[in-house]
């Protein structure tokens, strides 16, 4: 971390924006993730709530940003937000099976998608830069699965290491 200075920082705003180090309720958890791609630094922690029967609900991402001179800022925060909830479908929902050689889901109305009464709120810092524009897109959809996985650690003490979340790996005893 201390070689980039633009990733401790996103890093840093991130964790004081969410809060990170103050309690949370039996069966919630935060877990974080950092990445650099298409030259943006980008942390995420997500708040997530994991029941006794195993059900997980994202309440909250809190994304911080550096992708260089922001050109748009209003364009990036709509990317972020829409690229999270595309990653949490995909990690909660996004199973494709096959039957007999072809793909069993063919429209929305068999495969789940995250409903707008299960998308959690986001929060999106920019970091004020100089440096040349990065990219945006698909940046926030690859960092909120690892940030999932291990809020749902700090939750539980289960260890993910498949997508998208069995559900059934997570249940406690009543």
């Amino acid at each position: 971390m201390e070689s980039s200075p633009r990733a401790n920082a996103v890093l840093e705003l991130a964790a004081e924006k969410a809060g990170w180090g103050q309690p949370l309720p039996q069966g919630f958890g935060r877990g974080v993730s950092l990445q650099f791609v298409f030259a943006t630094y980008m942390a995420q922690i997500a708040e997530v709530e994991v029941s006794r029967d195993g059900a997980v609900r994202v309440h909250r991402v809190v994304c911080a940003v550096d992708c260089g001179i922001p050109v748009n800022p209003d364009t990036i925060q709509a990317q972020i937000q829409s690229a999270i909830m595309f990653g949490i479908t995909a990690a909660l929902y996004g199973e494709i099976t096959l039957k007999e050689g072809r793909i069993e889901q063919s429209n929305f109305h068999d495969y789940q998608i995250l409903r707008l009464n299960q998308a959690p709120a986001v929060d999106v810092h920019i970091v004020q830069s100089l440096e040349s524009p990065g990219g945006m897109g698909e940046a926030g959809t690859s960092a909120i699965v690892p940030a999932l996985a291990n809020a749902i650690f700090a939750a539980t003490g289960k260890r993910l290491r498949k997508m998208p979340i069995d559900t059934t790996l997570l249940k406690r005893p009543a």
